[in-house]
């Protein structure tokens, strides 16, 4: 998640063996390792850079959780070589697979600690994973033959940023990465499983609740919420609801609590996060909301209206689909 401070007068998983998406991650593994067929280099843009990979990696360095998780549910975990930046337990039905995996970093690892690990392909669904003091410019990586994948929703050039998170952007690039390392197939069957998934939560959601939803992400002092274009944004609309703060330019704001009372949302989606920073986790946040002279006189906060979901989740990944379910979820039993 990326934050703007600015003024508000004007801000999966999946279960996949429960849902027609496949077998369990050993099955997974062992379904998804071996490329599907011989092919030649594979060739795409990745924000705005050209992206070259002659043959399926076999030494693959995720660079924060998300693309971890993708790169799990693909079976690939026998090709990775390095995690980074976890913020949330990983998904349950993925923790053996990862567990495999060496962590290079509790956050990013450095360039010179990501070139130790001799990868042959980096992703990140964060451009911050590829600062300078980070694990270098992905221009850079290339030249050094290691190409680099960054997700569209968070390009360093963000004119090249799509105006709203779409589902169909995160099956795309779970193709991607299924093409990448050549199991298409695998791709297609996950991407299938969250389709079916995905429309079962719609057929379930109530259409035209129009409850205003306030999407809290973490702090306390200066809340982080989620404004226009967003997955909270495209989720709130997918469910009939409303993102009461959908008039904010960026995906992620920081305001007052005060100008949160002028909006007074109905239900509040929190973010449960576990690095422990001031109001992260869910069970915080509800301590903070209803201690605070503002922030308890919310109508959600006085009615006990909140929805709890992974932090993680609330970035475009693999885990939007149970976003979708979870949320709709507990709009019915908030709402009969």
């Amino acid at each position: 998640m990326k934050m703007i401070s600015i003024s508000m007068a004007s801000c999966l998983l999946l279960a996949l063996t429960a849902c027609g998406g496949g077998g369990g991650t050993q099955s997974q593994a062992a379904a998804g390792a071996t490329p599907d067929s011989p092919r030649t280099a594979t060739e795409l843009m990745s924000c705005g850079l050209p992206l070259r990979v002659t043959s399926p990696p076999r030494r693959a360095v995720s660079m924060e959780q998300n693309a971890t998780e993708i790169m799990l549910t693909l079976g690939l975990a026998d090709r990775m070589v390095g995690t980074a930046y976890r913020t949330d337990p990983v998904l349950p039905e993925l923790k053996r697979d990862y567990d495999r995996v060496s962590v290079l970093a509790a956050q990013y690892p450095g360039r010179e600690a990501l070139l130790a690990a001799k990868p042959d392909f980096v992703y990140s669904m964060r451009a911050s994973a590829y600062a300078p003091d980070a694990g270098g410019v992905r221009g850079d990586l290339a030249k050094l033959g290691i190409p680099a994948y960054l997700s569209s929703n968070d390009c360093e050039d963000p004119k090249l940023v799509p105006a709203s998170v779409t589902f169909e952007a995160i099956f795309s690039e779970i193709g991607d990465i299924a093409k990448i390392f050549g199991v298409q197939d695998r791709g297609e069957s996950v991407v299938a499983g969250l389709r079916e998934r995905l429309d079962a939560a719609k057929d379930a959601a109530r259409s035209g609740l129009d409850k205003k939803l306030m999407w809290y992400y973490s702090g306390t002092k200066t809340p982080a919420i989620a404004g226009r274009g967003g997955l909270p944004d495209t989720i709130s609309g997918f469910l009939g609801a409303g993102n009461a703060f959908s008039d904010l330019a960026q995906q992620w704001s920081e305001g007052s609590w005060e100008k949160i009372a002028e909006r007074d949302p109905d239900v509040i989606v929190l973010a449960d996060l576990t690095r422990g920073g001031d109001g992260d986790s869910a069970e915080a946040k509800m301590r903070f909301l209803r201690s605070d002279p503002v922030a308890s006189q919310l109508t959600a906060v006085k009615n006990n209206r909140f929805v709890v979901v992974p932090g993680s989740a609330m970035d475009p990944s693999i885990r939007g689909v149970s976003v979708v379910e979870q949320v709709g979820k507990g709009l019915r039993d908030l709402y009969g």
